[in-house]
């Protein structure tokens, strides 16, 4: 048994091809693995709040020494992160927004990537102050994009903010086992997008079997 976090980041609903995607990995998962335990999250239409002054000076406070109003101004982060951290495996759609992630899932990012928490800062080891904390985690990355040619030696791969800054940042924390499924030529449409769609269906049925 496997304890599953179900993230979508896009906007869109019946339209989001990320979303549509992250919905049948999770049902064929189901299929093979039925006693899994699934938490869904929609950030996309539920966006989480970004950080502010107070949710920083409560981040940086011992918790036995915060006040009433940090430890509310914190809340949401603990939430998440206990979330986060509960979970073995995790099912991520993100759309690419300008080449990168939306908005909404740099907030949650934020929200997560936390010290004390998710890593840890060692500031006596000043060759790597830092350290992650969360080991031992599968991710799949389901994607979206308006174009194609985003991936090593292709012609749009300088444009391609996404997939290095998701293995940065998760890999900061820990995560290194991550997987990407790719739906591409979303502005094209037509034979194009069907043809990735496709590709993207037949790598989720690998992946899950």
């Amino acid at each position: 048994m496997a304890r599953i976090l179900h993230l979508d980041s896009s906007p869109r609903g019946e339209r989001s091809h990320s979303r549509r995607m992250t919905r049948e990995f999770i049902e064929a998962r189901m299929q093979t693995h039925p006693s899994d335990l699934v938490t869904y999250r929609d950030i996309g239409r539920n966006p989480v709040p970004h950080v502010d002054e107070l949710w920083i000076a409560a981040a940086y406070t011992p918790l036995e020494q915060r006040t009433p109003e940090l430890s509310k101004a914190i809340s949401i982060s603990d939430r998440l992160i206990d979330e986060f951290l509960a979970a073995d495996l995790y099912v991520i759609g993100i759309p690419m927004y300008n080449f990168s992630v939306p908005s909404t899932f740099k907030a949650y990012i934020d929200q997560i990537v936390r010290v004390g928490r998710t890593f840890a800062f060692e500031p006596e080891n000043t060759a790597n102050p830092y350290k992650p904390l969360v080991l031992g985690k599968k991710m799949f990355v389901i994607t979206a994009r308006g174009s194609s040619g985003f991936a090593p030696g292709e012609h749009n791969e300088k444009l391609n903010y996404q997939d290095p800054y998701l293995r940065a940042i998760f890999g900061f924390i820990g995560i290194t086992d991550i997987t990407f499924i790719h739906i591409e030529n979303d502005e094209f449409g037509g034979t194009s997008l069907a043809q990735s769609i496709a590709a993207a269906r037949i790598q989720v049925a690998q992946l899950v079997a």
